[in-house]
């Protein structure tokens, strides 16, 4: 698994990316979105000094088939937009690739941060590629699989030691009390987490290396 993000930059032919330009200060940040039957439907905080006038915009170009206000206030309203396709979905479904919640869309740019398999992100580059969207990858790191790095007793080692705090810093809890947890003998538990974490620091850093040889992509 890997974990990316990448800066996309909209059409302007297309309804956000020309409202998103005319309205540069304002903040479109998609909730949840999904689309069927070449329609696209999404649940949107627009974030604005006059959130009426750019629904009004919204409104007026043909692709967008309705706009519902859910709740507005001076300078925020969250909305429902169903219109054609938008050109990112179509990007996305193409892909298969799931993309984290909310995003933002600003003055005809999008952020997008994702966690996918090598050969996903690999087909959203070529969707992208075939698209009009240009973009730009940020960053690109590896992912730990512990089920595939680690034993099963490291792992179960590892997801306790996440749960009680033991990586927070301040620590919530000592490696001592870690061990009582799992009913361990507080030598096994320390030799069983240094091993773990071996393998954990070793297979991040063979992904780092993979990953400086990838070539930025843009558009």
């Amino acid at each position: 698994m890997v974990c990316a993000s990448l800066t996309l930059t909209i059409p302007k032919r297309t309804w956000i990316g020309t409202v998103s330009r005319n309205h540069p200060s304002a903040e479109f940040r998609v909730r949840s979105a999904q689309s069927a039957d070449a329609v696209g439907v999404g649940f949107v905080e627009l974030l604005a000094e006059k959130p009426t006038e750019i629904i009004e915009s919204i409104r007026s170009f043909d692709p967008v088939h309705t706009v519902e206000v859910f709740h507005q206030e001076p300078n925020r309203a969250l909305l429902q937009i169903e219109a054609d396709k938008p050109i990112l979905l179509d990007v996305l479904d193409k892909a298969g690739v799931p993309v984290e919640m909310p995003f933002e869309i600003q003055n005809g740019q999008v952020e997008w941060k994702l966690t996918t398999t090598r050969n996903r992100l690999s087909t959203l580059g070529s969707a992208l590629d075939e698209s009009e969207v240009g973009y730009v990858v940020e960053h690109i790191h590896a992912k730990p699989e512990f089920d595939r790095i680690l034993t099963n007793k490291q792992q179960r080692l590892i997801e306790a030691a996440l749960r009680r705090g033991y990586y927070d810093s301040p620590r919530q809890c000592t490696q001592e009390d870690l061990a009582a947890s799992l009913d361990m003998a507080k030598s096994t538990c320390s030799e069983i987490l240094h091993r773990a974490e071996e393998r954990i620091v070793k297979s991040f850093e063979r992904g780092t290396e993979s990953d400086r040889t990838a070539p930025r992509q843009t558009a």
